[in-house]
């Protein structure tokens, strides 16, 4: 009878361990830097996507922070309230936002950043962004001979950003024939940004031999700029290979490349990530860094895109 009531129990727990293994997603909340930006838009699809191939029936909520740190202490507050199982979140400020994580955790909340790092969350998924930074300023260096004047147009202060400006910075610097003219101006994330930022910079400086961005929507932006200041025979590079540079890259711009990103990928891994540690799986290491690649004029052809649905 013992051994009997041993079995029943061994199975009691194994059902248990079953159930709690296929805890589903039922709720996400997923708060982004700004929706303008077709790279986050493709995040908000790809974590969507995905989180109704795990439960057709999951509600998904997306909103744009604005890179507004108090709205989007507001929207996970209104998460929280809503009793969401995960969010994904890419932080306005990457330390700042801390109280706002922990809160979340102990409601119970899964929280994984994505494309930026978030002080106390549980997991982050994101682009290797030192190594983008490195491989569009390396370009730079190459096609100036190393040697020439050089911008970095910087953007708003969030870890992706800051690591994109590193990675570039190290090339340059390293380069005795390399002058930096400028590496402190925010571009906002946005083309209107990039262009004003760019305008400011050519009735500034009358020689400028390149620029990196630290995003698509600058470059273009940036792009733009030179043409009214009719100023030719500029290098510009960006970071997210996203589809807009897509027909930079083959028109007739001055943008020669961009370290690509994979927004699609990144946020699919993040809703994986999530439901792991949910169910009592955490990643080997916390941060998973996803490498990049440079497209450029000469192998535009080949370039698949983003990994979402066209």
């Amino acid at each position: 009878m013992f051994k009997s009531k041993t079995l029943a129990t061994a199975l009691i727990l194994a059902l248990a361990a079953g159930s709690a293994a296929a805890k589903e997603i039922k709720s996400v909340g997923i708060t982004l830097g700004s929706l303008g930006n077709p790279f986050f838009v493709t995040i908000a699809k790809g974590a969507e996507a995905r989180a109704r191939q795990l439960n057709p029936n999951a509600k998904v909520t997306t909103l744009s922070a604005d890179y507004d740190l108090n709205k989007q202490f507001t929207q996970i507050d209104n998460f929280i309230a809503a009793g969401v199982d995960m969010i994904l979140l890419n932080a306005a400020d990457p330390k700042a936002i801390e109280p706002a994580v922990k809160k979340a955790q102990k409601a119970g909340i899964v929280v994984v950043a994505v494309d930026v790092a978030a002080a106390g969350a549980d997991a982050t998924v994101q682009t290797d962004n030192v190594q983008a930074g490195r491989i569009a300023c390396e370009y730079i260096v190459q096609k100036l001979g190393g040697k020439g004047n050089v911008i970095i147009q910087n953007g708003p202060q969030v870890s992706a950003v800051v690591d994109r400006v590193n990675g570039c910075k190290g090339v340059l610097t390293k380069t005795a024939g390399i002058k930096l003219l400028s590496d402190d101006q925010d571009g906002k994330g946005s083309r209107e940004g990039g262009m004003n930022v760019m305008q400011g910079h050519l009735t500034r400086f009358p020689k400028i031999d390149a620029v990196f961005t630290i995003n698509d929507p600058q470059a273009i932006g940036t792009d733009l700029a030179a043409r009214q200041f009719k100023r030719n025979n500029l290098v510009i590079t960006s970071v997210d290979g996203a589809p807009d540079i897509e027909g930079a890259l083959k028109g007739n711009t001055q943008v020669e490349a961009s370290a690509s990103q994979d927004p699609w990928a990144m946020a699919q891994k993040a809703v994986d990530i999530a439901q792991d540690i949910a169910n009592g799986k955490r990643p080997a290491s916390p941060t998973v860094l996803l490498p990049s690649t440079l497209i450029t004029r000469a192998n535009i052809a080949t370039y698949k895109g983003w990994s979402s649905p066209r």
